[in-house]
């Protein structure tokens, strides 16, 4: 088993070297060739780099080809008997991978992104709206720790540009108004994240083409803003920042110190935590009850995020005389830091009870047979591991802006802004047709 996750580290690395240095090419020559990651354990992993390099690469559809299989298999993920039993006295690396939930949420993201470079946009408009859906089922699912991550800002931010772009400003209204909400109540606090100034332009600009009179006055006076103050040409230019790269799995272990038994259950607390967790011994038999309570001290590894921070910490696109910042209307950084918190809270109890088997057949063995006790502790010490398997090629952060523009074609200028000073140029090509919405995405892959 040491040898297997050694080998998909090894794996994942040559991939990711390669996608981190912006060799997309060879990132999936890399992947193409490999025969048995996408049958293995990881498979999931595989789906979602190979679409995510075929995104960068512009192959659009064969993207969403392998988004479609990473979709497919989140949502029929099935537990598996055998590898839950063999997880249970070894370590969750010999489950399947199965996506964080922000992860499984980004696959709909980049299968947007895909369709709008496609000119699909009711597609995409499927897929913000399955962002929000899906995260509706994952915390129907969860009695108690439900994720704080519940509803998603950028997916309604998403659906009311797409919208726009179609000439539909009713619902564009709507969706703008509804990401408005969220970044109010829910990302301002959770993720430091406040309503992009282009939001508000762009719900003030909407209400005031479908006549939502009231709406206007309303909302020009709270974000003291007149509609009359817009920017507005013949085209315009949505530009798509993605800056740097998502965090990576590592791991932290914990010591727990046994508390006794109460209804039922052995308490583990721990003082670093200042908090006590239950193990349910009911389905354990009497023998494997006393070596439980034989306990004294336990210590379980938990997979944590490792923050890679971006060389960028801000942008602007530069036209003429005029500047346009990438407000930050996503961070997936502390979205992932969030979600794994929540999901760490809830799976603590099953955690527990794996160390406790592991050590209970430990004690067991020992009683039988010294020579196989110190077998069997060798054999869990080697084993005991958090699963640090992610999704390393996501970015750090998403950003954008909008740009009015005349028909015809134009060369912008994207200005990067590096940590400690310093600013990278870089061209940008664009044509607008009269009264269409052109998108462009980039991603700055650069991180520290």
């Amino acid at each position: 088993m040491a040898t297997s996750c050694a080998t998909f580290y090894q794996r994942t690395m040559v991939v990711q070297n390669n996608i981190a240095s912006g060799n997309f090419e060879q990132a999936n020559k890399e992947l193409e060739k490999d025969k048995k990651w996408p049958e293995n354990n990881h498979r999931v992993l595989y789906f979602m780099n190979r679409g995510m390099v075929l995104f960068m690469m512009g192959e659009h559809e064969q993207s969403n080809h392998f988004f479609n299989q990473a979709d497919y298999y989140t949502e029929d993920f099935q537990k598996n008997l055998g590898s839950e039993a063999l997880a249970l006295i070894s370590n969750p690396m010999v489950r399947p991978y199965r996506p964080e939930d922000f992860e499984a949420i980004m696959i709909h993201y980049y299968k947007a992104l895909n369709f709008i470079a496609l000119k699909d946009f009711e597609s995409a408009l499927v897929e913000c709206r399955r962002v929000n859906i899906r995260l509706q089922q994952f915390n129907e699912k969860y009695k108690a720790h439900k994720n704080k991550y519940a509803r998603d800002a950028f997916a309604h931010n998403l659906m009311g540009i797409i919208y726009q772009a179609a000439g539909d400003y009713n619902n564009a209204f709507i969706a703008y108004r509804n990401a408005l909400e969220i970044y109010e109540k829910d990302y301002s606090e959770l993720f430091n994240v406040s309503p992009p100034q282009q939001l508000k332009e762009d719900l003030l600009i909407s209400a005031h083409l479908i006549g939502f009179h009231n709406e206007v006055r309303f909302y020009e006076e709270q974000f003291d803003l007149s509609v009359s103050d817009i920017q507005r040409n013949e085209g315009d230019l949505v530009y798509i920042w993605m800056n740097g790269l998502g965090p990576v799995k590592a791991e932290w272990s914990l010591n727990l110190t046994n508390m006794g038994v109460s209804n039922g259950a052995m308490l583990f607390g721990s003082d670093e935590l200042g908090t006590s967790f239950p193990i349910f011994l009911g389905n354990q038999s009497q023998s494997q009850q006393s070596q439980f309570k034989n306990l004294s001290i336990i210590r379980v590894a938990f997979p944590k995020y490792t923050e890679r921070p971006p060389v960028y910490h801000g942008a602007v696109l530069r036209y003429n005389q005029a500047y346009y910042p990438l407000e930050m209307a996503q961070n997936i950084n502390k979205i992932a830091f969030q979600s794994l918190q929540d999901r760490m809270f809830r799976e603590v109890g099953s955690n527990l009870l794996r160390l406790a088997t592991k050590q209970a057949m430990e004690q067991l063995s020992r009683h039988e047979n010294q020579n196989l006790g110190a077998v069997v502790s060798i054999v869990n010490a080697m084993t005991e591991k958090a699963d640090t398997r992610n999704w390393q090629s996501l970015p750090y952060a998403l950003h954008y802006t909008r740009v009015p523009l005349p028909a015809g074609d134009h060369t912008l200028m994207l200005e990067q802004q590096r940590l400690g000073g310093g600013v990278s140029s870089d061209s940008v090509k664009v044509t607008i047709h009269p009264g269409e919405t052109t998108f462009q995405i980039y991603h700055q892959l650069e991180s520290r």
